[in-house]
């Protein structure tokens, strides 16, 4: 095994790096995607510009993760700061692109930071393409209040047409086209029926929306892609985190009880912490759920 990992090592350093800058890139064109989705700009044309001079950046002002700190976090033109959301959003990005990657099992028995292998290479882009979905609807909510349909309804679409080319992506024991079709629009209907069923629910008791429809489509996108056991595993691990952050900000006066706090961005972490380690997760759940049977 040592002497695979030596001869494997070389390339397993160079696709890590490859997959960091490709997820800093991705995390650029994310911050395009955040400032102008919401306003309804094109994401295409014109090229990155500056929100405050409207000067277009140039390409060596535009380096990912670097330029913040060569440029000091300003324009190059008008000394406008830069907001730390861009460095923020490239560097998450990029470490999200690089531990997708080392799930890739690369057959030494090697499992960085206990992630959950994966031995389907075309599961890493998908996963990749699901985070960039993720980060895009955590962002635009935090600002607008909003989850565009572009990240959740596309969301459910790209995840229907992904699964059956890709039995592997709903678990080991999917192996057809069907089965994994199956899969995702059950996990689709489990999680936008759920989160719609608590929506009415509040609505009901508050009298006033108590959750926004984003957040039930958002869930719907997530089971599309990853599943119904993610949809569950999402649903109750973003309750918790949702809790906590709410509780914390209404202790601390940052906010009141009536106070709106979006809940898309605790989904979608939820939901990446299953791509990273939510198999592993569920499996030791049910273990510990589960009473050992008693032998005589």
């Amino acid at each position: 095994m040592f002497e695979d990992f030596q001869s494997t090592f070389p390339w397993y350093i160079f696709f890590a790096l490859v997959s960091f800058f490709f997820g800093a890139s991705f995390g650029s064109f994310l911050n395009v995607c955040i400032y102008r989705i919401p306003r309804e700009l094109s994401v295409v044309k014109p090229r990155s510009f500056c929100p405050h001079c409207n000067k277009q950046i140039a390409w060596f002002h535009n380096i990912p993760i670097l330029s913040f700190f060569l440029l000091r976090a300003k324009c190059a033109y008008c000394s406008a700061p830069i907001s730390p959301r861009y460095v923020l959003v490239e560097t998450l990005t990029a470490f999200l692109f690089l531990l997708i990657w080392m799930k890739f099992d690369l057959h030494w028995g090697h499992r960085p930071f206990g992630l959950s292998p994966i031995t389907d290479w075309r599961i890493v882009p998908v996963y990749w393409l699901a985070v960039f979905g993720l980060i895009l609807g955590t962002f635009v909510d935090f600002e607008f209040m909003i989850i565009p349909d572009r990240v959740t309804l596309g969301g459910i679409v790209a995840g229907l047409v992904i699964s059956p080319f890709i039995p592997q992506l709903h678990g080991p024991t999917v192996t057809t086209w069907t089965a994994s079709l199956f899969q995702s629009a059950l996990g689709a209907g489990i999680g936008w029926s759920m989160l719609w069923t608590v929506s009415l629910i509040g609505k009901m008791i508050f009298r006033k929306d108590a959750m926004g429809f984003g957040d039930v489509k958002l869930i719907g996108a997530i089971g599309a892609f990853l599943g119904w056991k993610a949809v569950l595993f999402t649903v109750m691990l973003s309750s918790l985190f949702g809790s906590i952050v709410g509780i914390t900000l209404v202790a601390t006066g940052r906010k009141e009880m009536q106070s709106r706090i979006p809940y898309g961005p605790y989904l979608a972490l939820a939901a990446i912490v299953w791509i990273l380690w939510g198999p592993e997760i569920w499996s030791a759940y049910i273990n510990f759920v589960t009473p050992a049977r008693a032998t005589f």
